[in-house]
């Protein structure tokens, strides 16, 4: 099969032939069809501190069709079509018992990165069918829209609270999805630029501001107040400060954005508010079993979002122009 390998510390990312993977006893093995290109993608393959490491298969964002069942597999069957929950858990542990989220299991560091290839090899317990009713482009948005969906159930988002998001990139836009389909009053997105303002509202938010010296009357125009819940979906440094500066009091704060960079924040303006201020990483089974039966019943679609869809033998390059100055906000690769 093909698959993209990263050689590691900011080096080339190269288009290999590898053996179709084999499942063992309770995997499965899928011909993927999607995986979706995530911020993390680019954070991790230039040579930064946080790193994939050398040599390896990364891609996470990723749904296709069961091509071959381990003989303790019964749960699926060939030909159905899944998306993958990329992060694997012991399922036992004090923090999977009481949380359920895989990506924080202490007795698993194991990652489905393997979804920039032809097939993928998985356990079936990360596996989620999808309904008839969804493509495999839907499937390959499960998992940001997973993270975006957990943050917010994470805030305690309150129908009709005036809520404020960071950003208008791929996780910007989900978290608008969600604060929309769970009843926020009003939305408003910054952002340094206005190129998304289209699919901003079509994911719900009310008003696109600009970063600038009158953001601060603009955000309280277009929520008619302080946000009492704000999102931070860039992942940039002083986007936290931003964030504490703009809540109103007794305001939540969640970072969604993965900053991999000291932010420095100072405490003494967010504790004058009684802020909140909270960290989400990853989401459990339970929100990838809900989005893929209910993400074709929302107010829009959200492969609006889908702005390229690429070939294996392209990502190399994709990658490069993404690391510039891009109009994309969510790349697929197809395979």
């Amino acid at each position: 099969m093909k698959a993209a390998i990263y050689a590691g510390q900011g080096g080339p990312v190269r288009i290999e032939t590898l053996p179709d993977p084999v499942p063992g006893p309770g995997d499965v093995v899928i011909r993927v069809h999607r995986c979706g290109i995530c911020g993390t993608d680019l954070a991790m393959t230039r040579g930064g501190p946080w790193d994939y490491g050398t040599d390896s298969q990364f891609g996470h964002e990723f749904a296709g069709e069961v091509v071959a069942l381990g003989r303790d597999v019964t749960d699926l069957r060939l030909g159905d079509r899944i998306a993958v929950l990329p992060s694997v858990s012991c399922g036992t542990c004090a923090t999977c018992e009481a949380h359920g989220n895989n990506v924080l299991c202490r007795n698993s560091d194991d990652v489905l990165t393997g979804g920039f290839a032809e097939f993928a090899r998985l356990p079936v317990r990360n596996a989620t069918r999808l309904p008839a009713s969804l493509s495999m482009a839907d499937g390959a948005l499960i998992e940001p829209l997973a993270i975006a969906l957990y943050g917010l159930r994470r805030a305690g988002i309150v129908p009709g609270e005036r809520v404020l998001v960071l950003g208008s990139g791929a996780v910007a836009a989900y978290a608008i999805y969600w604060a929309r389909r769970m009843g926020a009053g009003r939305i408003a997105a910054m952002s340094r630029s206005a190129r998304r303002a289209d699919l901003v509202r079509l994911m719900g938010a009310d008003a696109l501001v600009p970063f600038g010296p009158d953001e601060a009357g603009e955000i309280d125009a277009a929520l008619e107040g302080a946000p009492t819940l704000v999102l931070e979906c860039v992942g940039a440094e002083g986007m936290l400060g931003k964030a504490i500066q703009h809540a109103a009091p007794f305001a939540r704060l969640v970072s969604l954005g993965f900053c991999m960079a000291p932010d420095p924040v100072l405490p003494a303006v967010a504790a004058y508010k009684c802020l909140s201020l909270h960290f989400s990483v990853g989401y459990t089974m339970r929100e990838f079993i809900e989005i893929a039966h209910a993400m074709d019943k929302g107010h829009c679609d959200p492969k609006a979002s889908i702005t390229a869809t690429v070939p294996l033998d392209d990502l190399p390059a994709t990658l490069e122009r993404l690391r510039g100055t891009h109009d994309e906000t969510k790349v697929h690769v197809a395979t």
